[in-house]
C-alpha cells in the first residue's frame, strides 16, 4: 500500500509549482488504489473514501507525511464538512494558487471546499480565450472560479448562482486576485430564469459556461436532470451568444457518454457549432467522469 501511495505522489511531483499548489494526489483506480482519493490544497489534504474514515494503513501513512489531513465520505448526499484526521487543524479559510490565480478554500463549508480541481485545465483554456472587451456569463457559478479566470484576462464577467453565500465567496475570490468586484456583475437566482431574462433584455455574451449539477430542483419544484435537460439549457444559452461566441458545457453525469452528451446538445441548439471534447487534467488519471465540450 505505501509503495502505491508513494508512487502516485511521485508521478505528480512535477504538477506542483510556484504557480499551482492544488492538485489531486491520488485518483482511485488510476493509481491502483480503488475508492481512495486525495486532494491537496496548498499542502492541506482531503482524503475521500466510501467510509467515514480511511483504512488504518492509509492513516498511518498520512501521519508520516506530517501534513494536515481531513477525511470526507464519498457520498453526494452527505453534505457535512470534512473531519480532522491528523496534523495541525485547519480552522480558518486559506488561499491556494492555480496557474497564478488565488482562490479561497474552506474545510468548514460543506461537502465541497470551494473549487473543483478537475476543472483546472478548462479554466486555463477559458482564460487563454478571453480578452479585454469580451463578456463571460458563468452559470451555476459556485464560488466563481471561471469568472475569475476570465476577469484576469480582462474580460467583463457575469457570475450567476442560486446561493448568496457562494456569490459572496466569488467576490472574495475576485478581491484575492486584485479585481474590484464592483467592476463585475453578479446575479442571484435560477439559471433558466436568468437566461430567458437576458434574452428579453437583448444581452449577448462572447462566452458562456454551463456546468450544472446532475440533478436539481428549482424554487417552484421543477426538476432538472442533466441526462434529459442539458440540451434545453444549452439551447437557451446558445441564443445569447455573439456571432463568434462559444460555449463550455460540462457534466459529471455517469449516465452520459461523451458522444451522447454531444448529440444531446448539438441536436438542441439553433446554430451550427463545432464541438471539441477536452480531457481531464493529468492528475485525474482514473475514471474520466467529467465530460467537457467546447462549442464554437
Amino acid at each position: 500500500m505505501r509503495a502505491l501511495l508513494d508512487a502516485a505522489l511521485d508521478r505528480r511531483k512535477n504538477l506542483i509549482s510556484p504557480q499551482t499548489n492544488a492538485i489531486r494526489l491520488i485518483d482511485g483506480e488510476g493509481d491502483a488504489l480503488p475508492n481512495l482519493y486525495i486532494d491537496s490544497y496548498a499542502d492541506r489534504w482531503v482524503i475521500s473514501t466510501p467510509s467515514d474514515r480511511p483504512p488504518r494503513d492509509v492513516v498511518s501513512w498520512l501521519i508520516d507525511q506530517g501534513i494536515s489531513a481531513y477525511s470526507r465520505r464519498l457520498d453526494q448526499h452527505h453534505k457535512e464538512s470534512p473531519t480532522h484526521l491528523c496534523g495541525p487543524p485547519v480552522e480558518t479559510p486559506f488561499e491556494i494558487l492555480e496557474n497564478s490565480m488565488h482562490f479561497e478554500i474552506s474545510f468548514h463549508s460543506g461537502y465541497s471546499q470551494g473549487i473543483f480541481l478537475d476543472q483546472r485545465d478548462n479554466r486555463a483554456t477559458l482564460r487563454s480565450r478571453m480578452a479585454p472587451g469580451l463578456r463571460l456569463l458563468n452559470t451555476f457559478a459556485y464560488t466563481g472560479a471561471f469568472s475569475v479566470a476570465a476577469a484576469t484576462a480582462g474580460a467583463e464577467t457575469t457570475t450567476l448562482d442560486l446561493s448568496q453565500p457562494y456569490l459572496d465567496w466569488a467576490r472574495r475570490n475576485f478581491q484575492l486576485n486584485h479585481i474590484d468586484p464592483s467592476t463585475q456583475h453578479f446575479c442571484k437566482g435560477d439559471t433558466f430564469h436568468w437566461l430567458r431574462r437576458f434574452a428579453k433584455q437583448g444581452r449577448r455574451f462572447d462566452a458562456i459556461v454551463l456546468d450544472p449539477p446532475t440533478f436539481s430542483r428549482d424554487e417552484n419544484g421543477k426538476v432538472f436532470r442533466v441526462e434529459n435537460d442539458f440540451g434545453h439549457l444549452a439551447a437557451l444559452a446558445a441564443d445569447l451568444l455573439t456571432p463568434d461566441g462559444f460555449l463550455l458545457c460540462c457534466t459529471n453525469c455517469r449516465k452520459l457518454t461523451p458522444d451522447s452528451f454531444e448529440r444531446q446538445i448539438l441536436s438542441s441548439i439553433n446554430r451550427r457549432m463545432k464541438p471539441r471534447h477536452a480531457p481531464m487534467p493529468p492528475d485525474f488519471n482514473g475514471n474520466p467522469y467529467l465530460k467537457s465540450l467546447w462549442l464554437h
